[in-house]
């Protein structure tokens, strides 16, 4: 069967289903342009990040109000919540991807009766989900996650409160799917915000009336129906035809169901293995060590926030001109690395040098003491996981999501193995170590096929490579550092020399100049502002 992403398959208006014509929809084409795949990226790092100053206010409050039990648990809400979303087939990304291929064909009559079957699979899938979970979860809870007696009915109940808004949770997806193919990443972050906003301010507003699980979960899958409602009006809003053709397509359901078989398995394997590790604290030691595992874990892994917004921009572009120009690919593919690796580094080194501090000021001595170590290491592991996202985003983008879906498939056994090991011999030190092991390895396979695919060796990414080698160094320096004189000398020592190297080794000419414009630009805005 032809792939799906080839050109010349496409959906038609009676018998055939799929479609990407020769000449390039326009709309589609926008999206390699710097100007577009820059706004998109903005929209989605305000969307994504602006509920994490929130989470810094709440996280210490939760912690003193709930207790580290109570707040271990809550951190597995978020995790069940999170992942339960992925169990959509790959649906999402199969909607993304062919709605905005009708949109640039001129099909918009195709549009209506695929957003249905789509919702219409998504849905029943949910409910599949949604019962299958609540009978696995008197096990998981009484049995596999170590949870105290006295919290186990209390936890059970909120956890049983999630498997009912599961549908609600999974069409959730969906619906941000069809606004995001429609490139209305205004919409999509206007629900994105304040969702993220309330999933962590929800819990401090239970706070002075109960510390019941039960109610906290309760408000914050209320805070989920919410924004599936107000997103379900923004599609009606911008597909007007929605109300009007209401039909499933059993043509267009395999369709969507063929695309995404592979996603569903990379989709449920990748984040259980970025999440397992919580699992297996909590059953191999306490749910008490999860909070002190968690946290860290959740701070520095938002800076994936900034890999996933650009990826979840770069995914439709590489889909795009993989198939038409690898060269074009290639160029593409070196400004992703680039520009993850030049954002990630330094933030990722200045957690590893600063982590006891930062832990200190925010939730005190006792709790640095025990975490600080695995910030540093988990550090290292989430510039590893932003890198890998772009060889990622492009084998999936260029159609072919059964090598990652693979490529997962033979990990999760060694790498399950191995964090049992590593947890039951060295605590939550040995979690962390096997996380950013795996990671390592993951991204090194990625970016070998990633290199294999776009067929030559690109200079640019060459540089890029020599420079995180060497670059890369840094970070046992950073680990042997003790004394703020020290972390500050060697911060004011090594920021002039990172941004040299990111100046003469990897931005190239035009990009330089554009910075120069950009600079002279707010220089001269700043004279006339004084004067």
């Amino acid at each position: 069967m032809k792939n799906l992403t080839e050109p010349g398959v496409h959906i038609g208006k009676k018998k055939e289903l799929w479609k990407v014509t020769d000449k390039k929809p326009e709309n589609t084409k926008d999206l390699i342009q710097g100007r577009i795949l820059a706004r998109n990226t903005i929209l989605n790092l305000i969307g994504y990040g602006t509920p994490l100053l929130v989470a810094l206010i709440a996280i210490p409050i939760l912690i003193k109000g709930l207790g580290a039990e109570r707040f271990g648990v809550l951190t597995l809400v978020w995790v069940l919540i999170s992942y339960i979303g992925l169990f959509d087939l790959g649906l999402g990304r199969a909607l993304i991807k062919l709605v905005a291929e009708n949109l640039g064909a001129g099909l918009e009559n195709e549009i209506p009766p695929l957003i249905w079957t789509g919702l219409s699979i998504m849905c029943f899938i949910g409910l599949v989900v949604g019962g299958l979970t609540a009978v696995l979860l008197p096990w998981l809870v009484k049995g596999l996650l170590n949870i105290p007696l006295d919290l186990q009915k209390e936890t059970l109940d909120a956890f049983y409160l999630i498997a009912v808004f599961v549908p609600i949770i999974v069409l959730s997806i969906a619906l941000r799917g069809i606004l995001d193919a429609h490139q209305r990443f205004d919409l999509t972050n206007t629900v994105r915000i304040p969702l993220g906003i309330f999933t962590f301010l929800a819990p401090v507003l239970v706070l002075p009336f109960t510390i019941s699980l039960f109610h906290i979960v309760a408000l914050i899958l209320f805070g989920r129906m919410l924004a599936c409602i107000v997103q379900a009006v923004f599609c009606f809003h911008i597909v007007p035809s929605l109300g009007k053709k209401i039909a499933f397509e059993n043509k267009m359901a395999g369709v969507l169901v063929k695309f995404g078989g592979w996603m569903t398995i990379t989709n449920i394997i990748s984040p259980v293995m970025i999440y397992i590790d919580r699992f297996f604290i909590s059953g191999i030691i306490s749910v008490a060590a999860v909070a002190y595992y968690a946290t860290p874990s959740e701070v520095v892994t938002k800076l994936t926030l900034v890999s996933g917004a650009m990826m979840a921009v770069f995914f439709p572009a590489f889909s795009l001109v993989y198939g038409q120009d690898k060269n074009s690919a290639a160029r593409l593919f070196a400004k992703g690395v680039k520009y993850v690796f030049i954002i990630i580094f330094p933030l990722s080194l200045l957690i590893v040098i600063l982590s006891y501090e930062g832990l200190n000021i925010w939730l005190g001595p006792e709790f640095a003491e025990k975490s600080f170590v695995i910030m540093q290491v988990l550090s290292l592991g989430v510039l590893f996981l932003c890198l890998g996202q772009v060889p990622y985003a492009l084998i999936q983008g260029a159609g072919r999501p059964d090598i990652t879906a693979k490529i997962h498939l033979i990990e999760i056994p060694f790498y399950i193995g191995v964090l049992f090991l590593l947890t039951n011999e060295y605590g939550i030190k040995g979690a962390s170590i096997a996380w950013t092991g795996r990671l390592a390895v993951d991204s090194a396979i990625m970016f070998y096929i990633a290199m294999k695919m776009l067929g030559k060796k690109n200079e640019q990414s060459i540089r890029i490579f020599i420079v995180i080698g060497l670059t890369s160094a840094a970070y046992i320096l950073a680990l042997i550092m003790s004394g703020l004189f020290q972390k500050s000398f060697f911060i004011c020592l090594f920021l002039p020399l990172y941004l040299s190297s990111v100046w003469f080794y990897i931005i190239n000419s035009g990009e330089k100049e554009i910075i120069k414009a950009k600079v002279l630009k707010i220089w001269k805005s700043k004279i006339k502002i004084i004067f």
